[in-house]
This record gives structure tokens, sequence and C-alpha cells, in this order.
């Protein structure tokens, strides 16, 4: 009786401790660790947080103010994806430094615009008059086709996304292009005619692309399509299910309303 009794209550034990560790499997959380511009990107992946939480998915976000060392985190594994960054420069940044970074997934574009600087309105041009610009690749020939619609200069044919200072054929302003950082470009505004901003520095210097710009991209352009930024991983880690899990809820209607509500246009969903 004794040994039956003991049995029953081992049984009762070992069955306790799986249910437990069941429990304590169910229940741990998988992490993702992502780097961000401040502006709007860790701003709309704070939105995503909470209904990640549910899923048993943490997201750490770390914001970066400038592009290049979000990548190469990434490419080294220091962190899982970076929310940041378009194709373009994807493409071009994996050419230059030999990294192997993949798009997961298009989350939103923001339309570049042309601000004031000391001047209000392009009726104002005058010769000689600078014009702050980003100087990366991708960025910079967003900027000079931006100008160029607005009818400022003129490229030689083809240049297209490619587009350098050396690709202008036509300034009949005689226009100083002034190349910085993207993210040095707000800063010299009380400098400098007008400057050329990138949509999340524009917010992060407190635009708002639909009240302050001159000019800007049209949500239909070749360059908004082209630019949606993403989620940057490296190379085969696009199918990480964490990885999708999060491309999902950053394309569900919840963040979508965010962004629609929050940015007033100088943000906009991809579809």
């Amino acid at each position: 009786m004794k040994k039956r009794v003991l049995s029953i209550v081992l049984a009762g034990v070992l069955a306790v401790a799986s249910l437990a560790g069941c429990g304590g499997s169910a229940q741990k959380e998988k992490t993702i660790k992502i780097a961000a511009s401040a502006t709007p990107h860790a701003e709309i992946l704070e939105q995503a947080k909470p209904v990640l939480e549910k899923q048993g998915i943490k997201l750490e976000i770390t914001v970066f103010d400038d592009y290049v060392l979000p990548m190469t985190v990434v490419e080294s594994g220091e962190l899982d994806a970076n929310y940041a960054v378009h194709v373009p420069y994807l493409e071009s940044f994996n050419e230059e430094q030999g990294t192997h970074l993949v798009n997961a997934g298009g989350i939103h574009y923001e339309p570049f615009g042309i601000y004031p600087g000391t001047k209000t309105t392009l009726d104002e041009v005058a010769d000689g008059d600078t014009i702050a610009i980003p100087n990366d690749t991708t960025n910079e020939a967003r900027a000079l086709l931006l100008l160029q619609d607005n009818g400022l200069i003129k490229l030689k044919d083809g240049a297209g996304l490619t587009a350098t200072v050396n690709d202008i054929v036509e300034n009949p302003q005689n226009l100083k292009l002034q190349e910085l950082e993207a993210a040095q470009v707000a800063r010299v505004r009380s400098e400098v005619a007008y400057v050329v901003l990138n949509g999340n520095y524009a917010l992060a210097a407190g635009l708002s692309v639909g009240k302050d710009s001159i000019a800007y991209e049209s949500s239909t352009s070749t360059a908004a399509k082209t630019y949606v930024n993403i989620i940057a991983v490296k190379s085969g880690n696009e199918n990480n299910a964490e990885i999708k899990a999060l491309v999902d809820v950053l394309k569900s209607d919840e963040i979508k309303k965010f962004i629609t509500e929050q940015y007033d246009g100088a943000v906009v969903p991809f579809e």
C-alpha cells in the first residue's frame, strides 16, 4: 500500500512539473532588437510594441541619428533589423560596403520636400542662392529630381535615381548646392535660401510637408514609391517568424491609422 501511495504521489509531482514546464515554455518571450530613426520610425515601432507583446514578442528599439551605423550593426548581428532606410539606399550600401542586407517588407514612404531657409517661396530665388541637400547617393538624387521638377535645375537625360550634382546640365540661377549629411540639412536653414529634406528629418525639425514645404513629391510619383521605407535584415533572416510578425503588425490597419492621423501627410502607409 505504501509503495502504491508513493507511486501516486510521484506521478502527481511529475505531472505538475510537466505542466509547469509547458507553461514556462509557452510564456517564454522572444525578442527583436531593431534600429530606427527617432522620427517617425521609433514612434511607429512604439505603437507596434504592445501588439507584438500579445504575440509573445518583445521589441527592443535603439534610436540612431545616422544611416550608416544601423546597417553595420544589423550586418554584424548585434541587432536583428533596421527600420530607417529605403531599398535604393540598401542596395547602394550593400554594393559599397560588401554587406548582405535585404528587404523584409515595405512599411511607409516619406515625401521629400523643399523647405524655406531664408526665403519662403521659389519666386524669390536669385542668382547664386544656396540650397542644402543630403549628400548620400540615393537621397541626393531624389533631392535633385525634386529641384528639377520645380524648374530650378536640369539634369542630363537618363540621370534618374542615380543623379549627382555632376549630372546638372542647366543651372540658370547659378545655384550653389551645399551637400550635407542628411541629419545636418535642417540645421542650416537659417544660413541658406532653401533646404531639401527627407520626411523623417523634416518631422524631427518640427516641419510638416503639408503645411511648411514649398514643394514636395506627389504620392503617386515614381520617386515616392521607389523610396519606400523598409525593414532591413541580414540575408537569410527575412523569413524569420518574428520578423514576419513585425512586418505584419506594421502593415496592419491599426498602425496605418496611426501613421495617417499622426503625420499630416509627411508619412504615408505603403500599400
